[in-house]
């Protein structure tokens, strides 16, 4: 059996890397930088265009997408899918949130995500990432993480959005810091 490569783990209320992802019109986007006038990111890390539940997963996050932004929190997606699969997988989506691509299998590894290889060339052409979700706060510091191993375990979107509602509006403190 096969040992997967030991990564890090980023742990919660440590600073967000600086990962930089192009865009589809060539600008290069830092993924843990809030933008629209937002003080807080969410960054979606999704396994790509072969992955139907994903497909499913962004086009719900764009039905809660204002209650992100009514609690202060941009929105980027990413994948390590190549530009002319994203274009291709924008035909399946309805969203207006930021999405990039390209994300490498180092800068996976720096987020500690988990990476799987493709079951067949049917399926994509390079390792991707499986599913993660980060929420960086103002200080640029992690204050939600959620990685997953497999497609279908990830966090219910409207209730994340509550979360960070509630997290913003009482001081919540960014949980999971014990050493």
């Amino acid at each position: 059996m096969m040992q997967a490569k030991d990564t890090q783990k980023l742990r919660a209320g440590s600073q967000f890397p600086d990962i930089q992802v192009p865009m589809l019109d060539g600008e290069m986007k830092t993924l843990g930088k809030p933008e629209n006038g937002h003080d807080w990111k969410l960054v979606v890390v999704y396994r790509g265009k072969h992955c139907p539940i994903c497909t499913k997963y962004l086009n719900q996050l764009e039905t809660v997408k204002s209650s992100f932004a009514d609690a202060g929190v941009d929105i980027i997606a990413v994948s390590g899918d190549s530009k002319q699969q994203l274009e291709a997988h924008l035909e399946e989506l309805d969203i207006s949130f930021l999405i990039a691509y390209s994300l490498t299998v180092e800068q996976m590894n720096t987020l500690g995500l988990y990476i799987s290889d493709p079951r067949s060339e049917k399926e994509t052409d390079h390792p991707f990432a499986e599913p993660g979700v980060f929420v960086i706060n103002a200080k640029e510091e992690i204050q939600i993480i959620d990685i997953s191993n497999a497609p279908f375990a990830r966090p219910e979107l409207e209730a994340l959005a509550n979360g960070l509602s509630f997290v913003r509006k009482n001081d919540y403190p960014i949980r999971g810091t014990h050493v």
